[in-house]
């Protein structure tokens, strides 16, 4: 997984008028939770935080907090429901011994059979919920759809990753083969042909 490094001031005031006045200044509230508590409430910009936030790609976030040093991954960022800016974000701490939970991003690997034979591949699912310890979390989960025939589907039971437990609902759906019209048209032919 990548490393994002990102400083931070520790929140002195909190309640709705210091927030309000943090955001004001273009600054975004965080909180940093670890072993069930708060370690730390603290402030970052909103320029250091774009490319952590508008990203596909998973990070570990090396925390600066006024001089003290912590390892975390951002666990949640809360949006304004109109104008879509960051209004907070939540960062948990990470350890080499206890394991977090994460959405990693879905990758397709390879040229489907079904795709061959004139289907479309369609990914239901961009990201699956995993558990693990953050050392063995990949940056992506890399599927392989080689096999992939016309209107088949792999779920989320079907798929195995090492040292990942995977807590997504087992029937869903994560990439399937559909036909294309002109392919459900030429097979609707080919068996009026018969």
């Amino acid at each position: 997984m990548k490393s994002f490094s990102l400083n931070g001031s520790v929140r002195t005031e909190t309640g709705k008028k210091a927030t309000k006045a943090i955001r004001a200044n273009g600054n975004i509230p965080c909180i940093l939770y670890g072993g069930g508590k708060v370690i730390s409430t603290f402030v970052v910009t909103n320029n250091d935080v774009r490319k952590l936030i508008y990203t596909p790609e998973i990070f570990v976030v090396e925390l600066n907090i006024d001089g003290k040093a912590y390892k975390a991954i951002m666990q949640e960022a809360q949006f304004h429901p109109v104008n879509d800016k960051v209004l907070h974000i939540d960062f948990l701490e990470v350890s080499e011994n206890k394991p977090v939970v994460m959405k990693v991003p879905v990758v397709s690997v390879g040229h489907a059979e079904g795709v061959k034979a004139g289907g479309k591949l369609i990914q239901n699912v961009r990201r699956l919920k995993v558990k693990a310890v953050y050392t063995d979390i990949p940056e992506t989960l890399e599927i392989n759809v080689e096999s992939l025939g016309l209107n088949k589907s792999i779920q989320v039971k079907d798929l195995s990753f090492d040292r990942l437990e995977l807590l997504d609902n087992p029937q869903n759906v994560v990439l399937t083969v559909k036909p294309t019209r002109a392919a459900a048209a030429a097979m609707a032919a080919a068996k009026n042909a018969k």
